[in-house]
């Protein structure tokens, strides 16, 4: 079986990045990375609506090592559909050090989720941004949500700021803990005052059960590498509201980037400013992520 070109125009991750100027805290976790294939190994879905670069579970580990992250939290890519196969391989070769995120079908059955929990997979992922995949209504979802809960899992959610107010109630009814992606995808050319992003905040503000990744300067920055200022004070507003309810990642190896790729040095040096003390860089990326995905070694 032959590999599959890439979509043309998306780049490819560094593969020789620099070392941060940052240094970690012991046990650090990185908690938003993706594996891609490598295909034909890990074939990608017929109905994907991208075709990315291949990114193994060794690039991933060479990776973590030149960064200084202990774990990965590895979340299943649209790419790859339902077909968690990549994922779960990841977790096995990871010995302990990787959880993952599924996507699945809204039919799954009990006895499947089970299977993906046993496997490390600790959350199920709804994604609502409709140039990746075709949304699911929340009406349909929300039965799935109780049963991903009662598995024992979480779920995470991604969609863009303009979608949040149709998004709202079917999100603070959600039974299970819920991790929200990229900061729901705020437009950072407005302010961080702006309604859009305040309403996001509401929401964090009157769910106790709602997280949030404040990652991805890359993507949703106007003002650009390397240091991507302009993404700064949401995730530093987020950061400091909600210290115990923060996550972060890489979201290596950047999916669907045309104008340029990230040495992932400049995002872990943007740490100490979206979380200017050890404290927030602790609780930012030891002991969050230990707690919701490791809960049974404690912090």
């Amino acid at each position: 079986m032959t590999a599959v070109s890439k979509t043309p125009g998306w780049l490819d991750f560094y593969h020789n990045p620099s070392r941060p100027d940052f240094q970690l805290p012991k046990g650090a976790v990185d908690a938003h990375c993706h594996v891609f294939g490598p295909d034909p190994e890990f074939p990608f879905a017929a109905e994907r609506k991208y075709t990315p670069c291949n990114a193994s579970k060794d690039d991933l580990w060479a990776l973590k090592s030149r960064l200084g992250f202990t774990r990965n939290v590895i979340v299943q890519a649209t790419c790859h559909g339902s077909d968690n196969r990549a994922v779960l391989d990841a977790i096995a070769d990871a010995h302990g050090l990787a959880k993952g995120i599924a996507s699945v079908e809204v039919g799954v059955s009990d006895g499947e989720l089970a299977r993906l929990a046993k496997g490390g997979i600790k959350a199920v992922r709804f994604n609502f941004v409709k140039r990746l995949v075709m949304p699911v209504s929340p009406e349909i979802l929300l039965p799935l949500a109780a049963r991903i809960d009662a598995a024992g899992m979480h779920i995470v959610i991604y969609f863009e700021s303009p979608d949040l107010p149709a998004l709202y109630d079917f999100i603070a009814s959600i039974p299970a803990i819920v991790v929200v992606d990229h900061m729901g995808r705020p437009d950072l050319s407005k302010p961080v005052d702006s309604a859009e992003f305040l309403l996001f905040l509401k929401l964090m503000a009157a769910h106790e059960n709602i997280w949030c990744k404040t990652t991805c300067p890359e993507r949703l920055s106007h003002t650009g590498p390397p240091t991507y200022d302009d993404f700064v004070p949401f995730a530093h507003s987020i950061i400091s509201q909600f210290p115990d309810r923060v996550l972060w990642g890489t979201d290596w190896p950047h999916p669907n980037l045309k104008s340029h790729m990230p040495d992932d040095a400049w995002l872990v040096d943007m740490i100490p400013r979206i979380a200017p003390t050890k404290i927030l860089q602790r609780k930012l990326l030891v002991d969050n992520p230990m707690r919701l995905y490791w809960p049974e070694e404690g912090v």
